[in-house]
């Protein structure tokens, strides 16, 4: 059984001419929610982690590779982000909060790719490097961008849509959220595979559920009932994903059509091995957390990195889950 390993290389993200000022609300403090702050006070260089978010467990991935880096690289690592994905204000006062304790680099996902653009200037204006990670923002400022393909990945998860198909009737879309350049590339990417490749494959809906796992489930039995006929419908990340399984079992649709998620997750991992999804696509988040700690390390030396990173990204389905490339990118 072979597999293919996915990478592409990804133009440079460009500045955005505004900037906002909803920062200038924002104290100084931050509440830690739902991640793991503090920190930076040993005599190790100190690199702080601001994600999108600590309900996934695909963060939980991202941390744990961003530690692996952290040991091997003998630096300190501070990983937190807002309870939810919808939480913006939440977590740039959590980046500002990392900003005011002067950090040797900051790795930052951002939730809003062009809210951040003014902590991104401060950032630079400090002398702290900064590592985008996931998904990108809008400025110059961040040295790299480690991060999936994700229009790539998704052409792939709308190639998969349309083979399993047939490329004929009705199917839907489920995204996370319309503000990160991850969930619009995700949706973008799809849509355009589609609109290209398959122009008997009618888009009837394309909704956002800000990746919550009960949001989306309704949300996607709002689409299901209002097109009963559906062929498939594709979620765009594990909340999302797990949400339109859910739909899915409760509505009694389980087998009557093709369903392709994003990322993994033991809900996911169910369905696939129960037949309920038909398959997913899989980043390396623990290479993307460990990808961005080395980056943060070269450019606190001095060195020069890569202004994209591709960590690459896996299609898979019940035949290939359990190939050892594929499982070790893989979490419950």
């Amino acid at each position: 059984m072979s597999v293919t390993r996915f990478t592409k290389s990804a133009p440079k993200y460009v500045a955005v001419a505004a900037a906002t000022t909803l920062l200038l609300a924002l104290g100084a403090c931050a509440d830690d929610g739902g991640g793991s702050g503090g920190g930076g006070e040993g005599d190790k260089p100190y690199v702080a982690l601001v994600s999108k978010g600590f309900q996934h467990q695909f963060w939980q991935a991202v941390k744990k590779g961003a530690d692996e880096a952290a040991a091997e690289l003998d630096v300190e690592v501070t990983f937190e982000g807002p309870e939810t994905e919808t939480e913006v204000d939440k977590q740039l006062s959590m980046l500002q909060t990392a900003l005011d304790k002067s950090p040797d680099a900051l790795g930052f996902a951002a939730l809003d790719s062009e809210a951040s653009i003014p902590l991104m200037t401060d950032a630079q204006s400090r002398g702290i490097p900064v590592i985008a990670f996931d998904s990108g923002v809008d400025s110059e400022v961040p040295l790299t961008t480690v991060s999936t393909d994700n229009v790539a990945a998704a052409a792939e998860a709308a190639k998969h849509m349309v083979e399993l198909t047939g490329g004929k009737g009705k199917i839907a879309v489920l995204g996370h959220d319309q503000t990160s350049q991850t969930g619009q590339q995700r949706v973008s990417g799809f849509v355009d595979y589609i609109e290209e490749n398959a122009p008997d494959l009618e888009i009837v809906d394309t909704q956002y559920a800000g990746g919550d796992q009960l949001k989306s489930a309704d949300a996607a039995k709002s689409i299901l009932q209002a097109n009963p006929d559906l062929k498939g419908l594709y979620g765009t990340n594990e909340g999302a994903a797990t949400g339109v399984v859910k739909a899915v079992q409760e509505l009694g649709k389980a087998g009557d059509l093709t369903v392709i998620g994003f990322d993994s997750g033991k809900a996911q991992l169910d369905a696939i091995k129960d037949g309920v999804m038909a398959g997913a696509i899989t980043q390396n988040p623990v290479g993307i957390g460990y990808e961005t700690v080395k980056a943060a390390v070269a450019a606190i030396d001095g060195e020069e990195v890569e202004p994209v990173i591709d960590s690459g990204f896996f299609w898979y389905d019940k035949e290939t889950m359990d190939d050892p490339e594929i499982a070790e990118v893989l979490y419950e």
